[in-house]
């Protein structure tokens, strides 16, 4: 089977889906599946789908599209706000969008009207991360404005933490943007839908909460597919955290020294590593590079010791393992290492374990 590869265990995912669903449905919250990670890939899309989940969440439209023309059918919503350049996309291919930018929502108003679309809007509420998001001075205002425009619907609003800054979702913030929530619809007599308070760094949040107030949406990717909160990556109890096998094949194994020798300048990362002398070492070669994954973000399963990487080949200290030519190396992955794996064509991703499914994507 084509190396480097990604094995993806679907049964496992939709346990993950089942057990999120039922324990953040027991307080009145949904889940919507955020499937940037999997590189919108339909086979798992469509697992999600069939499992309970209403709302599939996409950053890029690229990948929503894919899922689209595969005939997943779902609600999908545009994660990231949109740019002024893409607004007939996000019209044409998206039913919600996340928005912070009145000069956007001028522009999908006007395209949307002009097509008799109504198209869905959540605005993003700045609480403290520093990414996206309104100013709460400025929800007012902003809130005002959007309501007399043609071809949109105001159906909620949300924050984004830990993403960026590292700001937690806790107790604090989200009663803000509860209240925040209710004040506008007492101000403007209007009822807002969806109250999407973060993401999977939302678990302790909500674990320890006995009241969640207003809050009744989260945009959960890596408690469906790490079976972690987003926090500090501890498991999450109940869940599967090893649903994702990286597997990369060995094409050289040699004894080398275990320090280069000669000049030493910068290597292809424009880094100038050191290494210290441990004599000669069994090593061996993988092929595949920083290209393909974020190696700092990968472990691997065999008592070998990553040693570093160029863009094609990953160097393991081969000493215990002693691997030879053509066998495989298996890793787990963190979740940016996820994603930058599921971003290349150069892997090959294989769904096993459900419905008999063993495909090669």
């Amino acid at each position: 089977m084509k190396l480097p590869r990604i094995d993806i265990d679907l049964e496992k995912i939709a346990h993950n889906v089942q057990q999120l669903k039922t324990l953040y449905g027991a307080k009145g919250i949904n889940v919507i599946g955020v499937t940037k990670v999997i590189g919108g890939n339909p086979i798992i899309a469509d697992i999600l789908v069939k499992n309970g989940i209403e709302i599939l969440a996409d950053s890029r439209i690229s990948n929503i599209i894919k899922m689209r023309k595969a005939g997943i059918r779902a609600q999908y919503l545009l994660l990231r706000t949109p740019a002024l350049s893409q607004v007939e996309e996000v019209i044409i291919h998206t039913h919600i969008s996340l928005n912070s930018e009145l000069e956007v929502l001028k522009k999908l108003s006007e395209y949307a009207s002009r097509n008799h679309i109504i198209h869905k809007v959540v605005l993003m509420v700045e609480l403290g991360d520093l990414r996206e998001g309104i100013m709460p001075s400025e929800m007012n205002a902003i809130v005002k404005e959007v309501l007399k425009l043609e071809g949109l619907a105001l159906v909620g609003i949300g924050t984004n933490l830990a993403c960026f800054g590292g700001i937690s979702p806790d107790a604090n913030k989200m009663n803000v943007l509860s209240s925040i929530a209710m004040r506008l619809e007492e101000k403007f007599k209007i009822t807002l839908a969806m109250i999407s308070g973060g993401n999977s760094a939302n678990y302790n949040w909500f674990t320890s909460s006995k009241d969640v107030g207003r809050i009744n949406s989260l945009r959960l990717g890596e408690s469906i597919f790490l079976g972690r909160e987003a926090l500090c990556r501890k498991p999450i109890p109940g869940l599967f955290t090893d649903i994702f096998t990286l597997m990369a094949e060995v094409i050289e194994a040699k004894r080398k020294p275990s320090q280069p020798y000669g000049e030493a300048c910068q290597n292809a990362n424009g880094d100038t590593p050191k290494f210290e002398n441990k004599g000669l070492m069994d090593r061996a070669v993988l092929a595949i590079g920083t290209q393909d994954v974020i190696v700092s973000g990968i472990t691997p399963k065999q008592k070998i010791i990553v040693l570093g990487a160029s863009s094609d080949h990953m160097l393991i200290d081969n000493t215990e393992t002693s691997l030879k030519v053509g066998d495989t190396v298996a890793f787990d992955l963190n979740y940016c290492a996820l994603l930058r794996a599921f971003g290349t064509p150069n892997i090959s991703k294989n769904t096993i374990n459900l419905y008999e499914c063993a495909s090669i994507l």
